[in-house]
């Protein structure tokens, strides 16, 4: 092979790792909001299911999944409450 193709695949090999070094961590740290934003949903979701046997409905959104996603248990019981408070 031509030593010039070879250190242009060098090259490019080279710029593909730093740009993965570059962006990691970002990307990790919205990784993991999505999934925590969808365990949250899921959250939302099962309790409305079983609310609605008593009448209990809660807002499913992206804010308020992220809020049960972030918090657990006190996020759902803090949508639950603001649901109350505000009709």
């Amino acid at each position: 092979m031509d030593p010039q193709i070879l250190a242009a695949y060098g090259f490019g090999l080279l710029l593909l790792y730093v740009v993965v070094r570059l962006f990691y961590r970002p990307l990790r740290w919205v990784g993991v909001a999505v999934g925590r934003a969808v365990l949250g949903g899921l959250a939302l979701w099962a309790v409305n299911l079983a609310g609605a046997l008593f009448g209990l409905h809660l807002p499913l959104n992206p804010a308020t999944a992220l809020a049960v996603g972030y918090l657990g248990i006190p996020g759902l019981l803090m949508v639950a409450a603001l649901g109350f408070c505000i009709p």
